[in-house]
């Protein structure tokens, strides 16, 4: 004798939908997926969350506003009254931030196509390292600005104050923002204050590890990571990176070519 099939293909399918819908929801609406650099110690694996890449703003933020953080920003570079003024939200340990820096091929190839370099084979231009080169050249006022996008970014954060204080930021920053950056960072340093050794060695190439490793242990900066995560907030930034270009936003880890048109339009 047949037996009945226990659900009807209709309704198995319903079944099905509603097992899904609810997955998502329970995982934040996005699914996990898991990143691995290689060459390191072990294998460091990251899995992006909804707080790893950054999100859309809350509501629109007023030129009064963007220079305001500006101005309070600890890492700044020419002053609000540029026609442009970038602001980047960021976390040295997040991936997507490290990705946007363009100094990371490896990772960056490992996020896939979207986010290979062109010096890589692939089409993605790296925000930062655009940005960087207009405020070089005088073009953009740029402030730095911390937010925890991954949990692991407050050493390096620090690193970036006492590397701005001597005029060495870009050094710092391109250095962490590397592979073996990200690795020390998330593998080895983290948020250890007892790490500061490692962290001052790791950057000797571009400054003074005797300087580098007081500056960290005087705790001088401590305060300066809530600071900056306020200025954030008042933002609305949610996630990193998370850019502003006067007022425009862009959160995520969004290619140069995405900015052009506000970038042109502002230096006009």
């Amino acid at each position: 004798m047949d037996q009945k099939p226990f659900l009807t293909s209709p309704v198995a399918i319903l079944i099905g939908s509603i097992v899904i819908a609810v997955a998502i929801l329970i995982s934040g609406g996005v699914i996990p997926v898991k990143l691995e650099t290689k060459g390191v110690k072990g294998v460091a694996t990251v899995t992006p969350t909804p707080s790893t890449q950054a999100q859309p703003t809350q509501a629109p933020i007023s030129l009064a506003q963007i220079k305001d953080s500006f101005n309070k920003a600890l890492i700044k570079f020419g002053d609000s009254n540029n026609k442009l003024v970038a602001i980047e939200i960021s976390d040295p340990s997040c991936p997507y931030c490290q990705a946007a820096a363009g100094q990371n091929s490896a990772l960056n190839k490992q996020m896939g196509s979207k986010f290979t370099l062109v010096k890589d084979g692939g089409t993605y231009v790296a925000p930062v390292a655009e940005i960087e080169k207009l405020v070089q050249s005088g073009k953009a006022s740029f402030a730095w600005i911390y937010f925890p996008g991954h949990g692991a970014g407050e050493m390096g954060t620090k690193a970036f104050y006492c590397a701005f204080e001597k005029g060495k930021f870009w050094e710092v920053h391109n250095l962490l923002m590397s592979e073996k950056g990200y690795d020390l960072l998330n593998n080895t340093v983290k948020n250890d204050k007892t790490k500061s050794g490692d962290m001052a060695a790791f950057l000797t190439p571009v400054f003074d590890p005797t300087a580098m490793k007081a500056c960290l242990d005087s705790g001088k900066y401590d305060n300066q990571l809530q600071t900056d995560q306020t200025i954030a907030s008042g933002l609305n930034i949610q996630g990193t990176p998370s850019f502003y270009l006067n007022t425009i936003n862009y959160p995520g880890a969004v290619p140069y070519s995405a900015m052009e048109a506000t970038i042109n339009a502002a230096l006009k």
